[in-house]
């Protein structure tokens, strides 16, 4: 579906937006995004995520960072030796504090490039400035999508579960919007 219109409903209740979203996953038109005043767990309970990924990043972040860690103390230990007392070049528990730090480095940089994939960032399909100012104060806002021509059904759709209403023309530019309708 080629989305360019936006409507965004406006509700009072997380509860009427949880419902709302219930709504949208069995309708036609697409949940695009949703902003609220605080964190609600019903709506993320309604949203459905699934599990997060992000965690394998971090486990193969941190396995390949302890391997790391050791091929580099040995590769050092064996390029530039440094006998001491006639202990071995490559003596692996020494070694082991090396690979420790690697694990951790990696781990966090694995983590990080997860969050990125999983966030999708940077995102080019951009919802810039679809969003409504109240959605900070007292107002829980629930952005669909629906093709050219189709937004008046959509409006209609959000109306009838209790949303005040307000459309976005991505097709004009992200930055233009039109004015609040109210129901």
């Amino acid at each position: 579906m080629s989305t360019n219109r936006y409507v965004m409903g406006l509700f009072k209740e997380e509860s009427s937006v949880a419902a709302a979203i219930d709504a949208l996953r069995s309708s036609p038109w697409e949940l695009c995004r949703v902003h609220g005043p605080y964190p609600s767990h019903s709506i993320l309970h309604a949203l459905r995520f699934k599990k997060s990924r992000v965690g394998y990043f971090t486990l193969a972040g941190g396995i390949f960072g302890f391997f790391f860690g050791y091929a580099l103390s040995i590769y050092s230990s064996v390029q530039w030796n440094l006998i001491v007392s006639g202990k071995p070049v490559v003596s692996l528990i020494p070694f082991f504090v090396v690979g420790y730090e690697m694990t951790i480095l990696f781990g966090i940089l694995g983590t990080v490039l997860g969050i990125l994939i999983y966030a999708r960032i940077p995102e080019f399909k951009s919802l810039k400035g679809i969003y409504d100012p109240r959605c900070s104060g007292d107002r829980f806002g629930v952005v669909a999508g629906c093709e050219a021509g189709k937004e008046e059904a959509l409006s209609a759709f959000l109306a009838d579960l209790g949303a005040e209403i307000r459309r976005f023309d991505v097709s004009a530019g992200n930055d233009r919007t039109a004015e609040a309708l109210r129901t």
